[in-house]
């Protein structure tokens, strides 16, 4: 029998708030078709991410995976940070 290895959820995205403790909100961008008219859209969702130490900047592009609830509406935490210099 094969074993089937899943991996979890991840997402790259941008810092726009850190304001709270040990928390950062990240927003995701993904890039959708319409399906009647053809037409490519942005659309963005907002994550509450762990982020302990606050370690991260607001405009910093980092990858988020999902993680166990460590909140009620925290479920992910940073695992790469790509820091954005030139803002």
């Amino acid at each position: 029998m094969e074993q089937k290895i899943t991996r979890p959820q991840s997402f790259v995205g941008v810092v726009v708030k850190t304001a709270m403790k040990d928390t950062a909100t990240v927003k995701v961008d993904r890039y959708v078709k319409n399906v009647k008219y053809k037409k490519y859209l942005v659309r963005s969702k907002k994550y509450l991410v762990h982020n302990p130490g606050n370690t991260v900047q607001v405009g910093d592009t980092v990858t988020i995976v999902a993680t166990r609830p460590i909140s009620k509406s925290k479920h992910f935490r940073i695992i790469n940070e790509k820091v954005n210099i030139g803002n």
